[in-house]
């Protein structure tokens, strides 16, 4: 028994050497620590513009495919009004103004993140992809949209007080949902061929690049004209500027951040808690 005892050990021995020499042989493998960076929140002078007003419509159309592009764009994760406090409240005073008078505003887009101003820039290179044209740019050549300044590197959006708009009757109708690949139609067509808006009549529709979209074009005339002059007079006693080429295109003033382009989600987790 002795002799066969010490077979066992020696067996023992040699085995666990064995294992030592199998896990020496093997490579050590790296145990990544690096964690994904956190998408940053908005600074506390954002606030999401329910919070301040309700009763604004919001058709945020950036975050479906009825826009130039064609499909939604990088950074807005969820159809969320977000603005500076001050240029949400400016809001609110005109929208208590319109109310009083049988109308709403509506808005299509607010702050606006730096990914998805650089998803434009991406998309105006693309040549090749003209799928919303019809609709959006018919008459204006895409090589053209830079130098035109339709597209630009930099939007006002991304700071935070700027907002595109428009004015809805009360009471509003629903605008039904656009079908990506339904016949699409001239943005300065007559309001009843045009897509569907619920909105008063501003002879474009919203995004129509066209020198139609020129605030004060002298071919819009009568119905069109006065509602974009009610749009502008009574947004600009609350402090917003016009952008002349756009009669949708709005900043307060004065801005909290002048300067600042930002980058966060459009996304309730960015203003949470403000």
């Amino acid at each position: 028994m002795t002799g066969l005892a010490s077979a066992f050990r020696t067996l023992g021995a040699l085995a666990v050497a064995g294992l030592f020499a199998v896990t020496a042989a093997v490579p050590s493998v790296a145990v990544p620590s690096a964690r994904a960076t956190p998408e940053p929140k908005a600074p506390k002078e954002f606030v999401a513009l329910s919070s301040v007003d309700r009763t604004i419509i919001q058709e945020m159309r950036y975050t479906t495919e009825h826009n130039f592009v064609g499909e939604p764009i990088d950074g807005y994760r969820q159809p969320l009004c977000i603005l500076t406090r001050p240029a949400a409240e400016a809001l609110h005073r005109a929208q208590v103004k319109l109310l009083a008078r049988g109308y709403s505003l509506k808005v299509y887009d607010c702050y606006r993140p730096q990914r998805a101003v650089d998803h434009f820039v991406r998309w105006a290179k693309d040549l090749d992809d003209e799928r919303m044209k019809k609709e959006f740019y018919p008459l204006v050549e895409k090589s053209r949209l830079f130098a035109d300044g339709y597209i630009a590197e930099k939007s006002g959006h991304s700071r935070g007080s700027t907002v595109d708009l428009t004015i809805v009757k009360l009471p509003a109708e629903p605008t039904r949902p656009y079908v990506p690949g339904e016949p699409l139609v001239e943005c300065y067509a007559p309001r009843a061929e045009r897509f569907p808006d619920n909105s008063v009549d501003m002879g474009t529709g919203f995004d129509c690049f066209d020198t139609l979209s020129h605030t004060d074009d002298g071919r819009i005339q009568g119905a069109q004209r006065a509602n974009r002059q009610l749009l502008r007079s009574t947004l600009a006693e609350q402090g917003f500027v016009n952008l002349p080429e756009e009669w949708w295109h709005f900043t307060f003033k004065p801005e909290p951040f002048p300067s600042t382009f930002f980058d966060f989600l459009v996304a309730r987790r960015s203003v949470a808690g403000h």
